[in-house]
Parts: C-alpha cells; structure tokens; sequence
C-alpha cells in the first residue's frame, strides 16, 4: 500500500480554506459571476452554427462533399431547420441574458427569438451574393491566388470576411450576445478582428490579414482593399469618466470606394474620411481627413550599411 505523503496532506487541508475565501468573493463582487441567472448562449454552440451556415453560404465546401442537383435541396432544408432551431435556442438566452443585465423586462417567449433566425435565414441569398463578391476581389486583387476554390477554402481573410457578413446581419437585427462571439472566434483563428457593428461595402479584400483592426463605427466602402496589420481605430478614450458616453457615437474612421491601405497603417479618429481612389501606403499614421484621389505615405527612411569581413 502507497504511503500517504504528510506534507501534500497538509498542503491540501488549506484548500477548504480557499475554497471558503473563493466563495465569499462570488458574494463580494457580482459583476464577474453568473451563478443563479439565466444561462449564457454556448460558445460551442455558436461555431457550430456558424460552421453551418457556412456551409449554406458556400454549399459543398466545408460540409457534406459529393452534393448534386438531385439532393441539394433535401440538403438544405435539413440543414435550415436544424440551425433555425439551435440559433433560436442561443438567441433566446441572450435576449434573456439581456434583460436581467439591464434590469429589463422579459417574458419567457420563443417566438422572438424565432422570428430573429427566420430574418437572419432570409438574408441568406443576399449573404451569397456578397460574399461571391468578395471572393471575386480577393481572385483579382491577389495574383498569387490559383483559383477561387483556393480562397473559399485557405484564406483567412475570407474566414474573416464571411463571419463578420454573417455576424453583422444579426448585429443589425439587434441580437445581443451572439454577434460579437462570432467575430471573436474569427478574430481568434484568424487574428483578423472585425466589430459586427462595422459597415462594410462590396468586394472588399483583406490581404495576408494577420493584425488587421476595424472598429465598431468604421465605415468601409466598395472595392476596399487592406492589407495585413491595419487598424481603423478610435481615439483614446477620455480619462474624466466620459467613455461610458461615448458609445453608440462615431469613433472610428470612414473608408471611401476604391481606397487601399497598406501594410500596418493606423487610421483613427470618428471624423476622419479616406476620401474614394485614396492610397494609404505601409505604416502611416492618420488622424485627419484626405482628399479624394490622394497618395499618403511617410518618409522614405534613411538606410545605414556596415560592411564587416567575411573569414
């Protein structure tokens, strides 16, 4: 028989201890608990829907493979109806989980949440004609792209691209909760992070994307292109306690048509406008307007050589 190590068991008798002071910090401070409240909408369960939905948008890439005419359509009835009635479910809690927060008013009703996921699921042939779009900018804007399967399938930026379309049109729905873990776990995986809030245009291109920030009041036009480790971002938040005031204000720039910003460019600023055919070159920093048809870029930097023997 194991001999029981004395000073682990010692060690663990601290633990009621802990457990004791962990617990009276649950009463102490509410604002990070939610222990007796209605649940919270399941992560999980919104990747999987959104993985489905996915698959509506670009039917025969990321679900069932070998789709033909003859079952496409059994194939997308099944699949609206499984992922109308697990969104309605998620959507509720958070409407629920809304409501307790601010203190509001909610009657146990599912047909909100219903009436939610039958808009967002009529959207969806106007999503695929969005997203055909972007896809069609990324093929043109990119000529190392072999084909548009190759981006459907690779491209974190069309990951990005396609939740924050999907995310938005709940957003604009007025689902709470649920829009944002959409664009987080794109953001995630991808590490391209879009607000649901953001407007954004047609055929729109994210280039390589790692880094790249757009902000909840940005406004982006059509045919947009940006490049890796951009950030259309606000100004720091006052430090007088006036932040709370500042949502739902325009804090973040808007992006004119046709406009291309490179590679680690900071645009800032609610009232700041890249005017349409603008080019904003690689790690320009902007808090003021330009005109339209305008090139911004910063200095060329002085380059120092040293040359040292080679044995």
């Amino acid at each position: 028989m194991r001999t029981p190590d004395k000073n682990k068991c010692s060690m663990r008798r601290q633990l009621s201890g802990i457990v004791d002071d962990v617990f009276d910090s649950y009463q102490g401070i509410p604002a990070t608990r939610n222990i007796g409240e209605s649940p919270l909408p399941s992560k999980s369960a919104i990747v999987e829907i959104l993985e489905g939905v996915r698959d509506i948008l670009f039917p025969g890439y990321y679900g069932i493979s070998g789709l033909c005419w003859e079952n496409v359509r059994y194939y997308i009835g099944s699949k609206v109806d499984d992922l109308f009635i697990k969104l309605s479910d998620e959507i509720c809690k958070s409407i629920r989980h809304e409501c307790e927060e601010t203190n509001g008013v909610y009657v146990e009703r599912t047909d909100k949440a219903e009436q939610f996921a039958a808009r967002f699921f009529r959207k969806m042939p106007k999503l695929r004609e969005l997203l055909a779009e972007d896809v069609q900018a990324a093929y043109d804007g990119d000529p190392a792209a072999k084909s548009l399967d190759e981006i459907i399938f690779s491209y974190p930026g069309m990951l990005a691209i396609t939740t924050y379309r999907i995310a938005h049109e709940l957003h604009v729905e007025g689902v709470p909760l649920i829009p944002r873990i959409m664009t987080e776990y794109a953001h995630g995986v991808t590490g391209i992070d879009i607000h649901p809030g953001a407007e954004i245009g047609r055929s729109f291109f994210i280039d390589h994307g790692t880094g790249v920030v757009i902000g909840e009041t940005s406004g982006i036009g059509d045919r947009v292109r940006v490049y890796q480790g951009v950030t259309l971002g606000a100004l720091s938040v006052p430090k007088d306690g006036a932040g709370p005031n500042m949502r739902g204000k325009k804090r973040h720039p808007t992006i004119e048509d046709d406009v291309t910003i490179y590679a680690g460019a900071t645009i800032l600023g609610g009232e700041t406008v890249i005017g349409k055919g603008s080019t904003i070159g690689g790690n320009v920093w902007l808090v003021e307007s330009v005109p339209p048809g305008t090139k911004v870029t910063i200095e060329k930097p002085e380059l120092r050589y040293k040359t040292r023997s080679i044995s």
